[in-house]
C-alpha cells in the first residue's frame, strides 16, 4: 500500500528503540505528508521503556503502544492505549488503523508479529530477517506479491535488481559483505577478539548483535536463508560476495550474461524510505549522496571460509531445513550475547551453535508454536553449552 493524497500511509513500528526503529522514527517525521504513525511496539530487548517512549508518543499523537516487558502504565500520562507482554506487541500488527507493519524487533521474537501482519492481509516492511530463517515455511505462503518489503540493504537491493524481471530469467543472486571488522584476521588473532573489536565495524552503525553477526559472517549466512524464502530461489543459485567497501549491496546475475547491481550509502534510511513508499519512489535529501565519480576503487572476492565457522554452519542448517535454521538461530543469540557480556570468547561462538545444531532432532515446520518451542529448547541448551565454555 502507497501514501495517497487522501491521507498518509497509517505505519505501526515494532521494535523503535533499535537502530532501524530510530531511522525510521526520523523518516515519518520528515514525511508528515507521507507517514502516520499509529502504533508503537517494543520487544524485550534493546533497553525500550514505556517511560522512555514518552516524548514519541507525544510527538507523533500515537494512539496504540505495547511493550514486550511489564512496567507501571502511571509512569506515561498519554492519551494512547497501552498493553503489555509479547503477544500485545504482536496484535499491533493486526490493528484496523494500520497500512504498514514495520517489523524491527531484533532476533526470533519477532516471528509471531510478522506472521499476525500477514495473516491480517498487511504490508509488512521487513527488518526482522530472523521471521523468515526461523519461519520461513510458514510466512511465505501467506504472503501475496510484494506484500513483504525488505528492509535490509541486501534484500532490499536485490528486490529494486528484480522489479520488471521474470524470477526465472535469474541465474543467481550475489550478497554482498564487507567481511566485518575482522576481514583478513587470523584464527590465532581471532582468538583474543572482543567486544568492543567486534562492534567497531568499517562502515556501518549497527546494533551489537547484528555487529557480532558480521563479525562473523553468521549475518550473512541468515541473510542467504531469508534470500532463499524471500525471492524463491534454490541455495545453489545464491552466494556471497566480500565487497569491503559497502557501496554495491547486491548484484543480480541474469541467463543472458547480464548482471544488475544497486549502489548507494552506506545508510539504512534509503532501503527503509524505499519500503514505505513502495512502488514510488520518494524525494529524499537528508540521506548522504553516492558520488559517482568517486567509485573508481571497488573490490570484489569470494569470501575465504577458514575464518567464518559461522557461516559454514548456517549454510548446513540451511540446507537441512526444517527446524534446523530456528535452532541455528536460536543458539547464536545465545551465544552473541554471552560473548557480548564476556562469558565466552569469539571463537565460542561457533562452537556453542555447532553443538546445539548436533544435539537437536529435526522436525518438520508445522506451527508457531512448535517454532517458539524449538527456540526455546535451543536457547536452554545454549545457554547451559556457554556456560561450559566460560
Amino acid at each position: 500500500m502507497t501514501p495517497s493524497a487522501s491521507r498518509p500511509l497509517r505505519i505501526a513500528l515494532l521494535g523503535f528503540s533499535g537502530s532501524i526503529g530510530r531511522q525510521c522514527l526520523a523518516l515519518i517525521a520528515d514525511y508528515p505528508q507521507h507517514f502516520q504513525l499509529v502504533a508503537l511496539g517494543a520487544g524485550n530487548r534493546g533497553g525500550a521503556s514505556l517511560a522512555a517512549s514518552l516524548p514519541i508518543i507525544e510527538q507523533y499523537q500515537v494512539r496504540y503502544v505495547a511493550m514486550a516487558v511489564q512496567s507501571d502504565p502511571s509512569e506515561v500520562s498519554s492519551t494512547a492505549e497501552v498493553a503489555f507482554g509479547s503477544q500485545a506487541v504482536a496484535d499491533l500488527a493486526a490493528l484496523s488503523e494500520v497500512d504498514v507493519v514495520v517489523n524491527a524487533i531484533v532476533g526470533a521474537a519477532g516471528l509471531p508479529a510478522s506472521y499476525t501482519a500477514l495473516r491480517a492481509n498487511k504490508t509488512l516492511a521487513l527488518a526482522n530477517k530472523e521471521s523468515l530463517v526461523v519461519g520461513g515455511q510458514l510466512l511465505m505462503p501467506l504472503a501475496r506479491p510484494d506484500q513483504i518489503l525488505p528492509i535490509d540493504s541486501e534484500h532490499s537491493a536485490i528486490f529494486q535488481c528484480l522489479l520488471g524481471e521474470n524470477i526465472a530469467s535469474v541465474q543467481e543472486l550475489w550478497l554482498t559483505a564487507s567481511g566485518g571488522p575482522f576481514r583478513g584476521w587470523s584464527q590465532k588473532r581471532l582468538q583474543t577478539a572482543t567486544p568492543a573489536q567486534a562492534l567497531r565495524h568499517p562502515n556501518w552503525r549497527m546494533g551489537p548483535k547484528i555487529s557480532v553477526d558480521s563479525a562473523t559472517l553468521m549475518n550473512k549466512g541468515l541473510e542467504v536463508i531469508e534470500a532463499h524464502h524471500l525471492f524463491g530461489l534454490p541455495y545453489s543459485a545464491l552466494r556471497v560476495i566480500l565487497h569491503p567497501e559497502s557501496r554495491v549491496h547486491s548484484l543480480v546475475s541474469f541467463v543472458d550474461g547480464s548482471v544488475k547491481a544497486q549502489l548507494g550509502p552506506t545508510s539504512m534510511r534509503q532501503p527503509i524510505l524505499f519500503a514505505l513508499s513502495f512502488p514510488k519512489r520518494l524525494p529524499e535529501s537528508a540521506c548522504e549522496r553516492l558520488d559517482i565519480s568517486q567509485l573508481s576503487d571497488l573490490h570484489f572476492q569470494l569470501p575465504d571460509l577458514t575464518n567464518y565457522g559461522c557461516f559454514q554452519l548456517a549454510q548446513a542448517a540451511a540446507l537441512k531445513g526444517g527446524t534446523y535454521p530456528a535452532v541455528l538461530n536460536a543458539a547464536n543469540e545465545v551465544a552473541v550475547e554471552a560473548f557480548l557480556a564476556h562469558r565466552i570468547g569469539f571463537l565460542d561462538i561457533e562452537k556453542v551453535v555447532e553443538q546445539c545444531l548436533e544435539q537437536h532432532q529435526p522436525q518438520q515446520v508445522v506451527s508457531i508454536d512448535q517454532l517458539l518451542a524449538v527456540d526455546a529448547e535451543a536457547r536452554a541448551q545454549a545457554l547451559a553449552a556457554a556456560l561450559t565454555l566460560g
